[in-house]
């Protein structure tokens, strides 16, 4: 997959729960990497999904990004490389981050805590994955003000499409007043049923409403999908030839490709 000629730092959010984040974070994280990225995912939901997904460590005592945006850890000092997977590292989240949105609410410039500790790493990286919580709360600021792109991850059914006013509603907020750079680059359509009208429909609300911002490779309701974080593991090493693993893949060869042919969207 082609490189990007700097960081691409994607925020992938969407206050609703269920849609998708997570798994489409580490999937995409995985096949960037197995293919020749330099990849960070920074867990930042404190159920620590990512954090499994990926088989990261995240129990109680193990150092994550609540000590980076409370107490000032370099990143470099948290971030932990992915067994088995090459170019691959995790920022974990414990149970602790569930308390940093309040004790964010007392710290000096609590809305760059993440941009800083992502600036400020010595490596580099061609893509950062920002795993955000299902809210709208610090957490998710933090995130939309250290990326230059939003990924929405949309399931395909109508509530789906209910939250999404407000959510692009906050993300104008940031860019107007924390973050110029900000922009909603991809959309990526999750829990896809082919065999229902609703899924049908809401796709092309969805195509019709953001246009070449969403992308062709859609993923599919897929049981492997589901099973492969009981392993520790993305789809991409659990089922390889699975319809779920292969639809990621498509996804991330789209994303990559977008990223070489249009750099400038990083800057818009």
């Amino acid at each position: 997959m082609p490189r990007p000629e700097r960081t691409r730092v994607m925020c992938v959010a969407n206050q609703k729960g269920g849609v998708g984040k997570t798994t489409t974070t580490v999937n995409l994280a995985v096949a960037l990497a197995l293919h020749g990225n330099r990849v960070l995912v920074v867990d930042l939901d404190p159920q620590g999904n990512a954090s499994t997904g990926l088989n990261v460590p995240h129990h109680t005592g193990v150092p994550d990004v609540y000590d980076c945006l409370i107490d000032s850890v370099p990143l470099a000092e948290v971030a932990q490389e992915v067994e088995g997977i090459p170019n691959l590292w995790c920022v974990p989240a414990t149970i602790d981050l569930a308390g940093a949105e309040i004790e964010l609410v007392s710290v000096v410039a609590r809305e760059s805590r993440l941009n800083r500790a992502i600036e400020a790493y010595p490596g580099h990286f061609d893509y950062v994955f920002i795993d955000c919580p299902p809210s709208l709360g610090l957490l998710t600021v933090n995130a939309l003000v250290a990326a230059q792109e939003v990924l929405i991850p949309i399931q395909c059914e109508y509530y789906a499409l209910e939250g999404l006013n407000q959510l692009i509603n906050n993300i104008n907020l940031v860019r107007q007043h924390l973050n110029p750079k900000l922009a909603v680059s991809t959309i990526l359509l999750t829990m896809y049923d082919r065999r229902t009208r609703l899924a049908d429909a809401v796709e092309q609300d969805v195509r019709n409403h953001f246009g070449d911002k969403v992308l062709q490779a859609v993923i599919p309701r897929n049981v492997r999908v589901s099973e492969a974080p009981s392993y520790g593991q993305s789809v991409m090493t659990y089922d390889p030839g699975s319809r779920g693993a292969t639809s990621y893949f498509e996804a991330a060869q789209e994303i990559a490709e977008r990223g070489a042919k249009e750099p400038v969207i990083r800057n818009a």
